[in-house]
């Protein structure tokens, strides 16, 4: 019986609880190997966003269970209402966001549990936002190969300043949003 799976899915359902490591990491050279054999392709695909997502079950349950108790034990009450606050703004978005970009995904798990976030959504956006995240690695891997490769190792590499500049891209578009809201159709009296 070959491991390898067993140790992709143990590596994913983990990361999506606590550990920082993200399974790309172990995926993409899995895909490497399988390339030209298309079930094990779809095969890893499976396994990783499966247990991806139930990881997140277990973020979900810990955060429910004892989230608000560790808040509450370091004084930290102003920011559990922050993340209750943004499970109850963007909750299905925010999850389907976390789960297909680099951002923390358990983090989100974690929310959804503290904010009681509903379970149907909550699943649905993960499988959404982790099968499109880990598929396209895969779609990508089995069209283009090394050269897809190259580029995801490129995109990992700078997943900080990518990061980065998608905050600011978002804060940027939010103050022009704000600024055209704000904008007077009508003469202002001096």
């Amino acid at each position: 019986m070959d491991l390898v799976p067993l140790v992709l899915g143990a590596m994913s359902f983990t990361e999506a609880i606590i550990q920082p490591v993200p399974p790309d990491l172990l995926l993409l050279p899995m895909l490497v190997s399988a390339q030209g054999d298309s079930a094990l392709v779809i095969w890893l695909w499976g396994v990783v966003t499966i247990t991806s997502v139930l990881g997140s079950l277990v973020g979900y349950y810990i955060g429910k269970k004892w989230g608000r108790g560790l808040f509450s034990r370091f004084k930290a009450e102003r920011h559990l209402e922050k993340i209750e606050a943004l499970t109850v703004r963007y909750g299905t978005i925010g999850i389907f966001i976390a789960a297909f970009s680099p951002i923390p995904y358990k983090v989100f798990g974690w929310a959804a549990g503290m904010g009681e976030m509903r379970m149907k959504p909550f699943i649905i956006a993960g499988l959404i936002g982790r099968g499109l995240r880990f598929g396209l690695e895969a779609l990508l891997i089995g069209i283009y190969g090394q050269k897809a490769i190259d580029g995801l190792w490129w995109l990992l590499d700078r997943e900080i300043l990518i990061g980065a500049l998608l905050i600011i891209s978002v804060v940027v578009a939010w103050l022009g949003i704000r600024w055209w809201n704000n904008l007077a159709t009508r003469p202002q009296p001096s």
